[in-house]
């Protein structure tokens, strides 16, 4: 289902055309980035609390000891301690770059909007700022999706390593993947790079994020600094009690939102998934955030991104 193209004067001020990003577009958001801080405590537009870091930036594993009293106990080496029969605690080392990854979901659902620009291209955006604000931080950047052919980008410092993901999210976000796999998919390849302490940006569509099981939410905040952005249109937020036209593979069809029973079926749609993501993930320590097409791609860090409706 595809929403109508941006006006010239929108796509004039998002330095593309909506439908699809560009890499001059992605590189352009460099400054937005250096301009912003990192999402903290309290700020304007997070849903539920900010995680602290459970053992601090970019911190590695380095040996085991036995277990002292005061040690903490969400660090146990449970392999050592069953070998041994003595309980013994794991101590790490702070690693010389953290790893920011970034996800990205390419679900089908993505690659639609109705104002300024799609969802996808709105995701492509929002991917580009953190992957600035990463090298900003000194980490090294990598960025994978939901696929059983290509690899991730590499972890890389420095510019080149945004360089690399940007190129990435222009290719993803240009039409849908033929071979998108889903967000679980993606998530287990986050694993086999993920270390103790590094950020894992998560950008999904609803839907995709609501289909992920809340236990694997969980085990990634207890080791990492999770944050996901929901990627939503105003449309699919407050859709207006009259039928509404799309063209859906090049024929128009339309959806009549006029009757009680037609606006649940599209609430059930679009709004509960959000909803119960913004109960569920905040209480498992993921910092969550829905940003809008309509939204600055920054809106995420703080300070302007939409809320959820009552």
């Amino acid at each position: 289902m595809r929403g109508g193209a941006p006006s010239a004067a929108q796509a004039a001020s998002t330095g593309g055309d909506g439908l699809r990003p560009s890499l001059p577009e992605l590189i352009a958001l460099r400054g937005v980035a250096l301009q912003r801080k990192q999402p903290g405590r309290g700020r304007h537009g997070l849903i539920g609390p900010v995680p602290a870091a459970t053992r601090g930036r970019g911190m590695e594993y380095a040996e085991s000891r036995e277990y002292v009293a005061g040690d903490d106990a969400r660090h146990i080496d449970w392999r050592v301690t069953a070998r041994s029969g003595r309980a013994h605690t794991k101590l790490f080392q702070a690693e010389r770059e953290r790893l920011s990854l970034i996800v990205a979901d390419t679900a089908p659902t993505l690659y639609f909007g109705t104002r300024v620009r799609y969802k996808s291209v709105q995701a492509a955006r929002a991917a580009a700022v953190a992957a600035w604000l990463a090298q900003r931080q000194g980490d090294r950047v990598a960025a994978l999706r939901g696929s059983t052919r290509e690899a991730p980008v590499p972890p890389a410092s420095g510019q080149r390593g945004v360089l690399r993901v940007l190129d990435a999210l222009v290719r993803w976000y240009a039409q849908p993947p033929a071979d998108d796999a889903g967000l679980d998919v993606a998530l287990d390849h986050a694993l086999r790079l993920l270390r103790p302490g590094s950020r894992l940006t998560v950008f999904a569509d609803p839907r995709s994020a609501a289909q992920v099981a809340l236990s694997r939410w969980s085990g990634l905040a207890l080791h990492h600094e999770v944050n996901v952005i929901l990627l939503v249109d105003p449309l699919e937020l407050a859709p207006p009690a009259r039928a509404l036209p799309f063209v859906v593979e090049g024929r128009r069809v339309e959806v009549d939102l006029s009757s009680a029973a037609a606006r649940e079926r599209w609430h059930s749609e679009f709004l509960r998934p959000l909803e119960q993501l913004a109960v569920d993930l905040p209480a498992r320590r993921v910092r969550t955030q829905v940003l809008s097409t309509a939204d600055a791609s920054d809106a995420w860090l703080g300070g302007g991104a939409g809320v959820l409706p009552k």
